[in-house]
């Protein structure tokens, strides 16, 4: 039996060299200094869905049409805040973030400016997330004997570990994983469970390459303790966890 249950940029700096032109003539005038063009790209703004679809074409193959992945260990990012899809993009532009299919993405990355991640962001945010499925097998030994496997994860998302300092995921991840597009943290429901377990086991090695780690440092706080069934679990469960539906207009209606 399979149980459908209810469920985280960096710009590139370069220093543009002035060069200045005097002249030693007596009578010409001083030439005026050499302007360099600078190197560091226009701060982006807000992204624009329609122009970000065109850009997003590309991603396809991997993510899918519409960011519900459909290549192995490709994340889903239907529904994606739009800001974490655009730092993320930035990380792999930049080469910090080096993991999984890093290799795969940089070169996809580095063709983006700033705008079009904001752009490819816009897009697949305005995308619905599928969900998949969690694991609801009864565990048959250990200290979470007689529970359903994903019921762990489910603890761990709802509840967190007080004794061991770990906050519950849906204090940042919202209840639905739904993710924050404040501080840009991700979505999680319905994300592969593959996909979810390797980045939690990232997280736990406590080593990173950002050169601004402080958002990975809170994950790898959080999952430097849990043991290698409460991550499968999570995993399993944030893979089935979707928002729950709106009532039927005429089932809100009735007596």
């Amino acid at each position: 039996m399979r149980l459908v249950h209810a469920i985280a940029g960096v710009a590139c700096l370069s220093l543009a060299a002035v060069a200045y032109a005097q002249s030693t003539a007596i009578a010409a005038p001083e030439a005026p200094p050499v302007q360099a063009t600078p190197l560091v790209e226009a701060p982006a703004h807000w992204g624009d869905a329609k122009a970000g679809q065109a850009k997003a074409a590309i991603c396809a193959a991997c993510h899918g049409l519409d960011g519900n992945a459909m290549q192995q260990n490709a994340p889903r990012i239907a529904g994606m805040p739009e800001r974490y899809i655009a730092d993320q993009l930035q990380l792999f532009k930049s080469g910090q973030r080096t993991s999984g299919l890093a290799a795969v993405m940089m070169p996809f990355a580095s063709t983006l400016n700033a705008q079009d991640m904001r752009n490819v962001g816009a897009w697949f945010a305005s995308q619905k997330p599928g969900a998949g499925i969690a694991d609801d097998s009864v565990i048959a030994s250990g200290p979470n004997k007689g529970l359903k496997f994903y019921q762990v994860g489910e603890r761990m998302f709802r509840g967190g570990d007080a004794a061991r300092g770990i906050p519950a995921c849906m204090a940042c991840h919202g209840p639905s994983g739904s993710g924050n597009p404040g501080p840009a943290y991700p979505a999680l429901h319905g994300q592969s469970a593959d996909y979810v377990t390797r980045r939690l086991e990232e997280y736990r090695t406590g080593t990173t390459t950002y050169a601004n780690h402080a958002h990975f440092d809170l994950m790898a706080s959080v999952a430097k303790t849990l043991t290698d069934e409460e991550i499968h679990s999570l995993a399993s469960y944030v893979q089935g966890l979707h928002a729950r539906t709106a009532e039927p207009a005429a089932a809100a209606s009735a007596p």
